[in-house]
């Protein structure tokens, strides 16, 4: 009788570990931690691969992105709340934009987390977009990134030498774009 409780308790602890394991890998991104590897389609748009600093059409990771500070929005077009402060993301784009000493170090991404490339384009035209918007319709990056629900918000501090650190991760953490911007400057140490 004791001979056959032990195969099942190895199979059931051999499946708790794994469960364990599995599940630990994936965790949202943790502040002080790298993102985990992902990669991107470069943009179509010209005026989208400028932006972002790419050239050609390889895909790309998120450090490559030419900035001292990205900001991720995981996103999806069914969240209402997504819907709801996408006029108050697309204002931290423009106050960024509109202030030389930001303009060039920080820059906005949005992926659809599960979204189509129909469904991204359909929330940018909706919602007046204007950061690059990126599709995720098999939830590859949405998986990497610890199956966050919507909106998250990740921040990556980009070096100089292409290392780069996440400071800040959060669910649903922002409200206003000023506050949001304030945030993320004082965590960068841009000034």
């Amino acid at each position: 009788m004791r001979a056959i409780y032990l195969p099942i308790a190895a199979v059931g602890l051999i499946s708790l570990i794994v469960c364990g394991v599995n599940r630990a890998a994936n965790l949202p991104p943790v502040k002080g931690a790298a993102l985990p590897p992902t990669t991107l389609l470069t943009p179509e748009d010209p005026d989208e691969r400028e932006y972002l600093g790419l050239s050609g059409s390889s895909p790309f990771s998120i450090p490559q992105i030419k900035a001292k500070v990205v900001v991720i929005e995981i996103f999806s077009l069914y969240c209402s709340k997504c819907q709801k402060i996408a006029p108050e993301v697309d204002k931290l784009y423009y106050l960024i934009e509109s202030n030389p000493d930001l303009r060039n170090k920080i820059k906005l991404i949005g992926i659809g987390a599960g979204n189509s490339r129909y469904e991204v384009d359909v929330f940018k035209k909706t919602f007046h977009t204007p950061f690059p918007l990126f599709s995720d319709d098999d939830f590859a990056i949405h998986q990497a990134l610890g199956e966050v629900r919507t909106p998250y918000f990740i921040v990556v501090k980009i070096s100089q030498d292409g290392t780069h650190q996440v400071i800040h991760s959060e669910l649903d953490s922002f409200e206003e774009a000023q506050v949001f911007l304030k945030l993320i400057v004082s965590a960068s140490d841009l000034r």
